[in-house]
């Protein structure tokens, strides 16, 4: 069985995981941060656990970029540098600028979302360097290319703001939640999720490719279940938690 047939295997795998773990996602929910619980194996100190579980996404990704087959082009590259930007915030700036005490990550939770991360970097970066026709200049001026690239900065401003909201409700070694006002959260609970949402929803869009849209989904089935627990849990811990603040969608859920 050669590489491509493989990949396509892989691709549909992924698609059914994500509808299974959507769905299971709103009966449990995943063990760490505020919903941290015993029963769950050995954990590590969560700071690590990020470095560890996001790393290795940007370095698949740059490995497919190098032995890629297809010729390098400006767009193939801007595609890297987004990607790069991406994960290496996530795996080496991220997780030191959190504030609160240390907590711990369960290690089954790490390594899911190790997999995770490996798979959907060797998905896109094969598939972008090396599977697809390629992207030459024209796709520049491609409507699907400049829609994807605006609903991607959009989502990541929307995101950074976001995260910027949270990390200054705390002080340095505080560790107590409290309700987040301010931009978005003036109107729902999670603008951080709405911002990663809409990030790889435009990567999706922007690459028009099957393995981006794996990834948006994948995003989704994550988030979406998260985003509703986290509603819930504000709602009750705190009784004077805004009545009209919705979930991840402002006005509609």
């Amino acid at each position: 069985m050669n590489e491509p047939t493989i990949y396509n295997i892989l691709i549909i795998v992924w698609f059914v995981l994500a509808a299974a773990v959507f769905v299971s996602l709103f009966f449990f929910v995943a063990p760490y941060g505020r919903y941290l619980r015993k029963g769950w194996g050995p954990s590590i100190n969560d700071t690590l656990a990020w470095v560890i579980m996001e790393a290795g996404s940007p370095l698949i990704f740059a490995a497919c970029f190098l032995v890629g087959k297809n010729p390098v082009t400006f767009l193939s590259f801007i595609f890297l540098v987004l990607w790069e930007l991406h994960y290496l915030h996530r795996a080496f700036i991220y997780p030191f600028t959190r504030r609160g005490t240390a907590e711990n990550m369960p290690l089954t939770v790490l390594m899911m979302g190790f997999v995770f991360n490996m798979v959907n970097g060797y998905l896109n970066g094969r598939y972008l360097f090396t599977f697809s026709p390629g992207y030459d200049n024209a796709w520049l001026k491609d409507p699907r290319f400049i829609v994807g690239i605006v609903l991607l900065v959009v989502g990541f401003i929307i995101n950074r703001q976001a995260d910027t909201v949270l990390r200054n409700l705390r002080k340095p070694h505080e560790n107590d939640y409290k309700i987040p006002y301010g931009s978005l959260y003036n109107w729902i609970s999670c603008p951080n999720y709405l911002g990663e949402l809409l990030i790889w929803i435009g990567w999706a869009i922007a690459t028009w490719s099957l393995a981006g849209l794996a990834f948006s989904v994948w995003t989704a089935a994550n988030l979406i279940p998260r985003a509703y627990a986290n509603h819930q849990w504000y709602r009750e811990q705190f009784p004077d938690y805004p009545v009209k603040r919705k979930a991840l969608i402002p006005g509609i859920w």
